[in-house]
């Protein structure tokens, strides 16, 4: 029998040597200390060597709830890899089945394991007593561990409720964030003041509590003026957010008042001294809801009253009558017959007539006052194309957001649909905000245009402005972000050297002008 030499499947290098790669993924909640990322990988790194597995990648979801993928960036990019055959391994080790994830829906888990199963890749999880290797076994222990792993979050949610609403009751503050004129203060088991709380502080110990205490008094006598106002000037939440801003009065978020303040302040009972829990809530990641009111927890005179109560009964009782519902059917009939007896429709003329319903409630009922204007056969003349391409030019504000992220080393943050931010330990730097061209009033005017902040971004602003159709980047402005209260900011030729901006015209040109600003050295890897 002549000699020969056999090649079957499989035994190709590369592919003997991608059977050895693998990756692992660690994600640590706020749980055990014993699911901590170093101990998760220490685990790994002792099973892949019994299994002469070389570690190549390293997928991390630190501080992340496993109740969801949304969020999980680790677990994300984990899944896209191996969907798009990026991956360069066979192998995914994962500490135990609840790090992959307590997802309340065991099918949901099994999906994710399934897709990495379908490109080839095997989920191996390292502190089990079973191989997941598909047998009966292994199959049953596996989903037996998935139902535990959502049991203990389920739990561990009834609990943590049962504890939080028992501290409510006791007068002290459970989570959420603050109104105007209301500060934090942590106390020990005794009752005993050990400071105030700002903004992004926690108690460190477990037995410490924070109760609420007034603000300053200044904020005292806003808070007091948006009841009078609203009581007994019979001021709408915007006239009075309108007038706040007219007088410089800020809030703690730096922004501009809003109706929606307003309307927060006027209907919360922490200013007469009482504390309000399980109004709402949210269990496991689900959607919030409203409870009713006879699962609130009400712990009255916890706090100093900063209003008397008869004026915030009287505001309760002018919104209660004020804010009704009414069918959708029954909006559309007021807005026709405003349209019948106003010729038009915009924002004001809905708003400051008696008996609409506000702009807002259209929007949130219809999806945007465009879809309401259609539905009652009213076509608005203001050109409204930008509107529609917000969303497509926040794509564009990633982008960039991105490109100079990568380029000084900093942190990207979604902060709404209109701007961008990129941060240094927490704190904003560099804000990005697209800028639309006005139309020009005659033919020899110089060019506007006009940035909507929503927010009142700190540091840097990069401002991408638009070209004449509002459809290409013409250029780009670097300015100082400064405090103001409107929320329109106008820019033209003549104002740049107003607002000490710089002209860039390039993301390149970009880059160079904010690493001047902000003292950021070159480096000659930075991307760009």
């Amino acid at each position: 029998m002549a000699n020969s030499l056999v090649v079957r499947k499989g035994t190709g290098l590369a592919k003997r040597i991608r059977a050895l790669r693998a990756a692992q993924y660690v994600r640590m909640s706020t749980e055990l200390q014993r699911y901590s990322i170093q101990n998760q990988a220490a685990a790994i790194a002792a099973y892949a060597q019994q299994k002469n597995f070389t570690i190549v990648r390293t997928y991390v979801d630190e501080g992340r709830s496993g109740l969801r993928l949304k969020g999980r960036a680790g677990l994300i990019e984990l899944i896209d890899d191996v969907q798009s055959g990026r991956a360069d391994f066979d192998r995914i080790l994962v500490y135990d089945v609840s790090r992959w994830g307590r997802f309340q829906d065991v099918d949901e888990s099994a999906h994710y394991e399934f897709i990495c199963k379908q490109m080839g890749v095997t989920v191996a999880y390292c502190a089990e007593q079973f191989d997941n290797d598909g047998s009966l076994l292994s199959s049953i222990a596996k989903n037996i561990k998935r139902v535990m792993a959502a049991e203990y979050s389920r739990e561990l949610s009834v609990k943590v409720h049962t504890g939080q609403s028992r501290i409510a009751s006791l007068g002290y503050r459970v989570g959420g964030p603050l109104t105007f004129g209301l500060r934090r203060e942590l106390v020990d088991e005794n009752h005993r003041s050990k400071g105030r709380l700002v903004k992004g502080d926690r108690k460190s110990l477990q037995t410490d509590r924070v109760r609420l205490q007034p603000g300053s008094d200044d904020e005292a006598v806003t808070v007091r003026r948006i009841f009078h106002q609203f009581v007994v000037e019979r001021k709408s939440d915007a006239e009075i957010a309108r007038q706040l801003n007219r007088a410089n009065v800020f809030n703690p978020s730096g922004r501009p008042w809003t109706s929606g303040m307003i309307h927060t302040i006027l209907k919360n009972e922490n200013y007469v001294g009482n504390i309000v829990y399980n109004r709402t809530s949210r269990r496991l990641g689900q959607k919030r809801v409203k409870n009713p009111e006879h699962l609130w927890i009400r712990s009255v005179a916890a706090i100093a009253p900063i209003v008397d109560q008869g004026l915030f009964a009287r505001a309760q009782k002018i919104m209660a009558e004020r804010y009704i519902d009414i069918p959708e059917d029954q909006m559309l009939l007021r807005l026709r017959v405003t349209l019948a007896r106003r010729g038009k429709l915009s924002t004001s003329i809905i708003d400051n007539t008696a008996g609409m319903p506000t702009s807002t409630s259209y929007v949130k009922h219809f999806g945007s006052l465009r879809n309401a204007y259609a539905l009652v056969g009213y076509k608005a003349s203001r050109n409204c194309d930008w509107i529609d391409a917000r969303s497509l030019w926040f794509d564009v504000l990633a982008m960039h957001a991105t490109k100079v992220a990568e380029a000084l080393h900093m942190e990207r943050v979604g902060a709404d649909v209109n701007s961008i931010g990129l941060t240094v330990n927490g704190i904003c730097k560099v804000s990005f905000l697209i800028a639309r061209q006005l139309p020009k009033r005659k033919a020899n005017y110089s060019a506007q245009w006009r940035v909507y902040r929503k927010q009142n971004p700190s540091g840097l602003l990069i401002v991408l402005r638009l070209d004449e159709t509002n459809q290409a980047i013409e250029d780009y402005l670097l300015l100082p972000a400064k405090r103001r209260t409107e929320l329109d900011l106008r820019l033209s030729k003549m104002s740049l050297a107003r607002h000490n901006a710089v002209r860039a015209k390039d993301v390149s040109e970009l880059v160079r002008e904010v690493k001047a600003r902000l003292r950021v050295p070159n480096t000659s890897g930075a991307r760009l």
